[in-house]
């Protein structure tokens, strides 16, 4: 079973992008981020044709999030619950699967702009709800997944300059605590199960040449719970849509699964 995440950084402008990375890999889930489009503009009926069900949590412009999946989804919940927040930052569902029920939390996190501004006090509080609705999930379903945008690189060696953009976004220190607070709860980076290449990025800015310099951050992660821990048999980076005409500035991350016990 393959699982894969991607911030595709508008969905009107990547949908032939989504479907001919799907033809080439046939993921049993993909989570998307940054839709930038109300639910009225997705594209269900082309995904379906595509052979995927889709539950989506759209918003104008900004944000949006969704979990394309060739099962059947159920449970679906929009957002952190006890949390009230006015942007489509989260979308969970239920995925049956030949191993039994999975939940898969799709999440495309607080930017925070800079330390000390508003946006990066709503990150920490943002953060800080998350671990605790999460916590209340995985009691509830021990198989799960959480992964998505996180805009956090959780070590040095997942950024390009780790001294030069040291306590910047994305570096901060309160970032990395929040993102060990998850690890904390059960959850393992999947991506660290598995030797990686050194310089090992999934997003690169469009400026400065940033990916023909690899000057890149790893900030979409795909964390599992302990149960799914063994079943895992890789986890890597797909590069190839970065180098497409007008990309995503995002590349997938993908896991498998082994369906055996």
């Amino acid at each position: 079973m393959k699982i894969a995440t991607w911030n595709v950084n508008s969905l009107t402008a990547r949908l032939q992008h989504v479907l001919d990375w799907l033809i080439a890999n046939p993921v049993d889930v993909l989570c998307l981020q940054e839709l930038k489009m109300s639910d009225d503009k997705f594209p269900l009926d082309v995904l379906q044709s595509a052979g995927y069900q889709a539950a989506y949590f759209g918003q104008k412009t900004y944000n949006g999030v969704a979990i394309l999946s060739r099962a059947p989804v159920s449970n679906v919940a929009k957002n952190i619950g006890g949390f009230t927040d006015e942007h489509s930052r989260v979308i969970s569902a239920t995925v049956d699967t030949a191993h039994g029920p999975l939940r898969v939390v799709n999440g495309y996190f607080v930017n925070g702009q800079a330390p000390g501004s508003d946006k990066f006090a709503y990150k920490m509080r943002w953060l800080s709800a998350l671990r605790d609705w999460l916590a209340a999930e995985m009691a509830a379903h021990p198989d799960l997944v959480l992964l998505g945008d996180f805009n956090i690189v959780l070590e040095d060696r997942d950024s390009f300059d780790p001294i030069g953009l040291k306590e910047t976004i994305h570096h901060t220190t309160e970032e990395r605590d929040h993102f060990r607070a998850l690890l904390a709860l059960g959850l393992t980076d999947a991506f660290r199960l598995f030797e990686q290449p050194e310089k090992s990025f999934s997003w690169w800015d469009y400026r400065m040449l940033g990916y023909q310099k690899n000057r890149g951050l790893r900030i979409d992660h795909i964390l599992v719970s302990a149960p799914l821990v063994p079943r895992a048999v890789a986890c890597s980076i797909d590069r190839v849509p970065r180098k497409w005409e007008k990309p995503s500035d995002h590349a997938p991350v993908v896991l498998t699964l082994d369906q055996a016990d």
